[in-house]
């Protein structure tokens, strides 16, 4: 597939490269910057690897995907692997009682041994340390999913044949403990001042009651320093129209293989803000980064009404920048701007306005909808698939 000379200025700002093959002549074609994911101890030092060697195509992000949360132990020392799962899993049994229940005592010898989240932080630091550009991802919080009987992870993490459908267990991660994982290593994004991309599925009420933790918790010039971008955006229109209003901070992104999925997405993209739309594919192959990514930009600009731009002088070409209250700017125009504004942080806060009366801020809708099904079995895994 060609593209035209505009498209060197998009970028893919969520994708998982490294769960497959990635060759040098892939990379030299590559015809725009992705934004590259970790999400467990294997990928971390494949992301830092592809940024190493390509850092002009390639901004590295490291963190613990919430599919990998219960791998994690808040206590230093960690606990015995049974204690460790069992209080995660069944946290009203005794380890010794949690050995009677056959789906644990099924599950348990495919779990590795916990490791404490200081240690995570820690990596996460020294990768941030290395990368001055690096990002905190992928993060977040999952209701939906289930720990797998059949161990899972990427086609590089072993030699053998993936089975297509591992069954999945009844266990969920409390979302406690995601909870806990989550704000840790914000903590350090913040800290370090690292902008974040944040997965979410069916826990949109969650997800807003975090956001304005942080912003208490960090104060609003610090909170704003940085950016967080809510990767495959499941919420509702309804949830990020208020969700904008109250954060100057938030970004939302889209993928044709997530937010196709449903026609919720014409609504969500209508009622976004110009300046806080990204684009990005959420695949875990290099060579499907670049068709992905336009094909969304594609979609965003149609429902939008924006003209797509051809030319390197289109994009760079300022003059329609505050034509129809910003709409009259190209899409690769406003998505590169979009970028920058996001990797800048700096954000400034909102004024709180004060109208002389008790009001209620930032009072979401507490619905827990999304679009990811959550059934029984579990097809190829993709990283970010389920948002």
């Amino acid at each position: 597939m060609s593209y035209p000379p505009s498209f060197k200025y998009l970028t893919d700002v969520h994708c998982h490269p490294t769960d497959s093959e990635i060759t040098d002549e892939e990379m030299n074609k590559l015809p725009l910057r992705v934004v590259a994911m970790s999400s467990r101890v294997s990928d971390q030092p494949l992301v830092a690897d592809m940024a190493s060697k390509w850092p002009d195509k390639v901004v590295p992000c490291f963190g613990y995907h919430p599919w990998f949360t219960h791998a994690i132990s808040l206590e230093d020392p960690a606990p015995s692997k049974t204690e460790h799962y069992a209080s995660l899993f069944l946290p009203n049994t005794s380890s010794q009682d949690a050995m009677a229940n056959a789906d644990f005592t099924r599950l348990l010898p495919s779990l590795v041994d916990p490791v404490p989240l200081s240690q995570i932080i820690s990596s996460i630091r020294e990768h941030f340390e290395k990368f001055p550009k690096a990002m905190l991802g992928e993060v977040g919080l999952d209701r939906a999913f289930r720990i797998p009987f059949t161990p899972f992870g990427s086609n590089r993490d072993s030699d053998a044949d993936p089975e297509p459908h591992p069954r999945l267990s009844p266990f969920h991660v409390p979302i406690e403990h995601q909870l806990a994982i989550l704000e840790a290593q914000i903590d350090l994004a913040v800290e370090c001042r690292r902008n974040v991309s944040m997965h979410s599925v069916k826990a949109q009420a969650a997800s807003v009651d975090m956001l304005k933790k942080l912003e208490k918790k960090y104060g609003k010039e610090k909170w704003c320093s940085i950016s967080l971008d809510f990767h495959s955006c499941g919420l509702s229109a309804e949830m990020w129209g208020d969700i904008q209003k109250a954060h100057p901070n938030i970004f939302l992104s889209l993928s044709t293989a997530i937010n196709l999925r449903s026609s919720g997405h014409v609504a969500l993209i209508n009622t976004a803000s110009p300046e806080r739309i990204l684009v990005e594919s959420d695949y875990p192959t290099i060579t499907a980064c670049a068709p992905r990514t336009w094909n969304m930009l594609e979609v965003v600009a149609e429902i939008r009404g924006w003209r797509i731009e051809q030319t390197e002088e289109e994009v760079l070409d300022a003059s329609h920048d505050n034509a129809q209250g910003g709409e009259g700017m190209g899409a690769v125009r406003r998505l590169m701007l979009n970028w920058e504004l996001f990797v800048n942080g700096g954000h400034k806060p909102f004024p709180v306005k004060d109208s002389g009366k008790v009001r209620k801020r930032n009072k979401f809708p507490h619905e827990e909808k999304d679009w990811a099904e959550d059934d029984d079995t579990m097809g190829t895994v993709v990283y970010g698939s389920q948002g």
